[in-house]
């Protein structure tokens, strides 16, 4: 079976709520680790990102809308420490960096589903359920991961909050980066 459709649900998160979800997964999960990433989105057509974490490096286009529930992904892995080389490549083609993330990520695999826990600088804490898919079976897996979610007391964030938090973020991320680091000396 082809499984190129990410689906995902997603919602933001209290601190309780982080410390309460992050128990469950450790007692009810395979707890697959947890990483530091640092992730460039680009000034593309389409969703063009490269991330560098804690195992590799990879390049990566989503395709459709950002923050919807299910998208085509294209995805190649590559060592570490080519990161910047990745970044160089895509300066030299023309693309602009439109945003940096800098999050930490727990990850679990709870029954068929990937979990993940991230709390991102300056962005919030989100919990997000993922499982990939064939194209026709992508409204039923996300009807699933929503119904996964309601089963864990958690309510799905809407798409809207996503999308003004996310433009804010993109506009001032800068600023929120420099204030959680300050913060933290």
């Amino acid at each position: 079976m082809n499984q190129t459709v990410e689906c995902e649900v997603r919602s933001f998160l209290t601190d309780e709520q982080y410390q309460m979800l992050r128990e469950f997964f450790h007692r009810e999960a395979t707890f697959l680790g947890e990483d530091e990433q640092v992730t460039y989105y680009f000034d593309a057509e389409q969703d063009l990102r490269i991330q560098q974490n804690t195992q590799y490096a990879k390049i990566w286009l989503k395709k459709g809308v950002l923050h919807d529930a299910s998208r085509e992904e294209l995805e190649v892995r590559v060592p570490r420490e080519a990161f910047e080389t990745l970044h160089q490549i895509l300066l030299a083609l023309g693309y602009e960096v439109a945003i940096q993330w800098f999050r930490k990520r727990l990850s679990f695999r709870w029954n068929d589903i990937e979990v993940s826990l991230d709390d991102t600088e300056g962005y919030g804490r989100i919990l997000e359920l993922e499982k990939r898919t064939a194209p026709e079976d992508a409204e039923a897996t996300t009807a699933y991961l929503k119904s996964t979610l309601e089963q864990l007391g958690i309510p799905l964030t809407p798409k809207a909050e996503f999308d003004q938090r996310y433009a804010y973020y993109k506009e001032h991320w800068r600023e929120l980066r420099d204030t959680v680091a300050a913060e933290r000396r």
